[in-house]
C-alpha cells in the first residue's frame, strides 16, 4: 500500500510542479482507471496486457480532456477556486462510476491473482510482489524520461519557469495537457496494481487523501519525496494496525502529516532548487 500511496502522490506532485494546481481528484482518477481496466479485461475479455495498455491509453485521453475542458479555463483564477473544482470533479467521477459500473465491489481478473511464492517459511503473495516491482519499474521509467528525453526536459523547464519556457519555444499549454495525461496514467497504474488485492468500488478513490498526506510528508514538489513519503505512510500504517488499538491504522497517516507540518512544513525530502533559465 505504501507503493500505491507513493504512485498517487507522484501524480499530485507532477501536476503541482507543472501547473501549481492541486488535483484532489487524483484518487478518483485512479478509481476510474481501475474500472477502465475491468471493462477491457473482465467485460470485453481482452488479454491482461492488452487490456492494461488500452486502459492506460484511455485514461491518458481522459487526462488530456480534463485539462483542456476544465482546468485550462481556470488558469489565472485563485488557487482556492481550482481546489474546489477538483474536489467537485471527484464527486462527479464517483457518481459516473456508480451509474456506469454500479456500486457493488468488483474484482479485476489478473493472471497472478491468488498465487504465492514460498521461500522456506516465508510466504509472499505474488500480487504484493507485482505492486512493489511495478512501482520500481515505473519509477525507473520516469527517471529515464525526465533525464534523457526532450519532452521530459521540457516538462521540467515548464515546471521551473513557465514564462522562460514559453520564450525559448516550449509549448507550455501542450506540456500541461501531457502532464495531466501522464498523471492519469500513473494513477491508472496504481489502480491496476492494487485491484487484485482489494475490491474496486466508486469510493476507493478516497485513498487519495492518504496519498496527499504522503506527498506532504515527502515534500510537496519532490518526485522522489512522493514515493518515499508513500512508503513511510504505508509502513507506519501497517505497524500501527499491528501494535496499536483498532482505528489507529487509518489515522496514522494524518498523525504523521500533523507532526511533519509542525516540525518541518516543507516535508522531509524537500530541497531548495535553482531555476535554470
Amino acid at each position: 500500500m505504501g507503493c500505491v500511496y507513493g504512485l498517487i502522490a507522484l501524480g499530485f506532485v507532477l501536476i503541482y510542479k507543472a501547473t501549481e494546481m492541486v488535483n484532489f481528484a487524483q484518487g478518483d482518477i485512479m478509481m476510474l482507471g481501475a474500472y477502465a481496466a475491468i471493462t477491457y479485461i473482465n467485460v470485453l475479455e481482452m488479454p491482461f496486457i492488452w487490456g492494461l495498455l488500452a486502459a492506460l491509453m484511455t485514461m491518458a485521453a481522459v487526462g488530456v480532456l480534463l485539462e483542456r475542458l476544465l482546468l485550462r479555463p481556470m488558469i489565472g483564477e485563485p488557487h482556492f477556486a481550482v481546489l474546489m473544482l477538483t474536489i467537485g470533479l471527484g464527486f462527479i467521477l464517483r457518481a459516473i462510476a456508480g451509474a456506469v459500473w454500479g456500486n457493488q465491489p468488483r474484482v479485476l481478473e489478473s493472471p497472478y491473482a491468488g498465487q504465492v511464492w514460498r521461500i522456506d517459511e516465508l510466504v509472499v503473495g505474488v500480487e504484493n510482489v507485482v505492486i512493489v516491482g511495478g512501482t520500481i519499474f515505473l519509477c525507473g521509467l520516469l527517471f529515464l524520461f525526465f533525464r534523457f528525453t526532450r519532452l521530459g526536459i521540457a516538462m521540467q523547464a515548464a515546471s521551473q519557469n513557465q514564462l522562460a519556457a514559453y520564450y525559448v519555444g516550449i509549448p507550455v499549454k501542450k506540456i500541461y495537457s501531457l502532464v495531466w495525461a501522464l498523471s492519469a496514467v500513473i494513477a491508472t497504474v496504481a489502480g491496476i496494481l492494487t485491484a487484485p488485492v482489494s475490491l474496486i468500488d466508486p469510493l476507493m478513490g478516497f485513498v487519495g487523501i492518504k496519498a496527499f498526506a504522503a506527498a506532504i510528508v515527502g515534500g510537496f514538489g519532490s518526485l522522489p519525496g512522493a514515493i518515499l513519503g508513500g512508503l513511510m505512510v504505508g509502513v507506519v500504517e501497517q505497524f500501527a494496525g499491528l501494535y496499536l488499538p483498532p482505528g489507529f491504522s487509518d489515522m496514522s497517516a494524518y498523525v504523521m502529516l500533523l507532526i511533519i507540518l509542525m516540525i518541518r512544513p516543507e516535508g522531509l525530502f524537500a530541497t531548495m532548487q535553482r531555476k535554470k533559465v
